[in-house]
């Protein structure tokens, strides 16, 4: 399987970079705030949509005709700002996500919630909101501001579509492809469109990048929906937590779609049993996989694959292009 290291070869000098620009500008008085800081900015996970940003922006730039030589730098602070950008908007959507669900993990790790309490996470999230779109105007790069902060309406728009579908237990196919675009989808697209963005690059190839950006992002999506219901997933969360929490994704959409109006009833009374028994966990989770809710879910997902591969073939070829394209069968591919 192809590894994030690998596919950060080519941008290896540009993400250390990155993390040094990243600590330079979140820096908080007060040891309370600065320990909150700290354990956030340590627990950011893969860095997906950093890496994202850094490698669309120099496929889009004349630095993508270069040969590629280990230790040399091809990002701007403008990249490294649309970066940041990116990254502390999805931390403080992962921070109030975590309020929002009671969760105590994070990857593998205390929530913020878990340590400093609610009150304090959502505090949190709001000063790393505040603090991002302050250092974007400071630096008065309003086209990357204006590119970037339409992202964050559209992923509370997200939260609140998914919250109403389960609450009434009706999340239909264009339900789901609705709210994993504004969940997931919307903000990987802008990753990829604001790398290309940050180098002025042509109205045309940010458009192309954000189709790019969008695929890769259902894909993402539904990969993570499908790893739910794996108990050998390394996600660092319990497998079947969308069960849990009543929420129908893909793969028992699938099956939702096929069954009659009968078995549906069952199933979905058995959904609203999840929160509190474990035995109706279990039995969803054992009808998704007989009846093949996983596979053709995969197959969806592999659609978005295709989709972005086929945009990153309108490129020439470089490392930067190998590496994006690598990205999308590591997405495919991943188990965490």
């Amino acid at each position: 399987m192809i590894s994030l290291d690998s596919i950060r070869t080519p941008i290896a000098a540009d993400i250390a970079a990155f993390e040094e620009f990243i600590r330079g500008h979140f820096m908080a008085d007060g040891r309370l705030m600065s320990e909150m800081l700290e354990h956030v900015l340590a627990s950011r996970g893969k860095g997906i949509r950093p890496m994202i940003v850094m490698l669309t922006s120099i496929l889009n730039s004349s630095a993508n005709s270069r040969d590629w030589v280990e230790g040399e730098r091809n990002c701007t602070k403008r990249t490294y700002l649309a970066a940041m950008m990116i990254e502390m908007l999805h931390t403080t959507s992962l921070i109030h996500d975590d309020v929002i669900d009671n969760s105590d993990q994070r990857r593998g790790k205390p929530s913020v919630n878990a340590l400093w309490q609610s009150r304090n996470a959502v505090i949190l999230g709001d000063y790393i909101l505040a603090r991002t779109m302050s250092l974007g105007m400071e630096s008065a790069q309003y086209d990357l501001v204006s590119h970037v902060i339409g992202s964050v309406a559209t992923l509370c728009e997200g939260e609140i579509l998914q919250s109403q579908h389960t609450a009434d237990k009706d999340t239909t196919r264009q339900d789901y492809l609705e709210i994993i675009y504004k969940k997931t989808a919307s903000l990987i697209s802008i990753s990829a469109s604001a790398g290309a963005v940050s180098v002025m690059a042509s109205q045309r190839d940010v458009e192309r990048m954000r189709r790019f950006g969008e695929a890769l992002g259902m894909a993402f999506q539904i990969q993570d929906d499908i790893l739910d219901y794996s108990r050998s997933a390394n996600t660092g969360k319990p497998s079947n937590n969308d069960l849990r929490e009543g929420k129908i994704t893909l793969p028992l959409i699938e099956v939702l779609e096929k069954c009659s109006p009968a078995e549906r009833l069952q199933l979905l009374d058995k959904l609203n049993q999840c929160k509190d028994d474990e035995s109706a966990v279990d039995f969803l989770q054992g009808v998704v996989e007989a009846t093949g809710g996983l596979a053709m879910a995969a197959r969806t997902m592999q659609t978005y694959i295709d989709r972005a591969t086929s945009i990153l073939a309108e490129y020439e070829d470089s490392p930067y292009r190998t590496a994006l394209v690598n990205l999308c069968a590591y997405i495919a591919e991943r188990d965490k």
